[in-house]
């Protein structure tokens, strides 16, 4: 692992410049050309993540909950994992609307997985969830 870092922040979307800034600063500091060139697609997961796990996840709990993110960056990739206290959820039961259909709300894991090279979630031992986005050098 060439390096890893930490974020905790409020249950506030209010918070998700806070959390884009310091993603810039890791990833800037990185000078990895091929990091450069997927930043943009990594940074809009990492947002949608964030904001599900403020809308959906910490809904019922407090502001001041706590949301963990972890960056752990390797030469040939680079994850994201964002943690909350929500209820579990299934993922791969949500149904992906079809194109040209509108609804309210429903995108978010499908755009996610279109941006990264693998996501996953799934709930720990702990009662917390992690929400794991993974973006390789390989998929360029």
């Amino acid at each position: 692992m060439l390096k890893q870092d930490q974020l905790i922040v409020q249950s506030k979307l209010e918070d998700l410049t806070q959390v884009q800034q310091w993603f810039d600063v890791f990833c800037s500091a990185s000078k990895l050309p091929w990091l450069e060139a997927v930043f943009d697609q990594v940074n809009l997961a990492l947002a949608e993540g964030f904001t599900n796990a403020v809308r959906h996840a910490h809904s019922h709990l407090p502001t001041d909950t706590p949301i963990e993110i972890d960056l752990l960056l390797w030469q040939e990739k680079l994850e994201v994992q964002i943690w909350d206290m929500g209820k579990p959820f299934d993922p791969n039961k949500l149904t992906e609307p079809k194109p040209g259909t509108l609804k309210e709300g429903g995108y978010g894991w499908f755009l996610m997985r279109r941006l990264a090279d693998n996501v996953d979630y799934e709930r720990n031992d702990l009662g917390r969830n992690c929400l794991r986005i993974v973006k390789c050098s390989t998929a360029l």
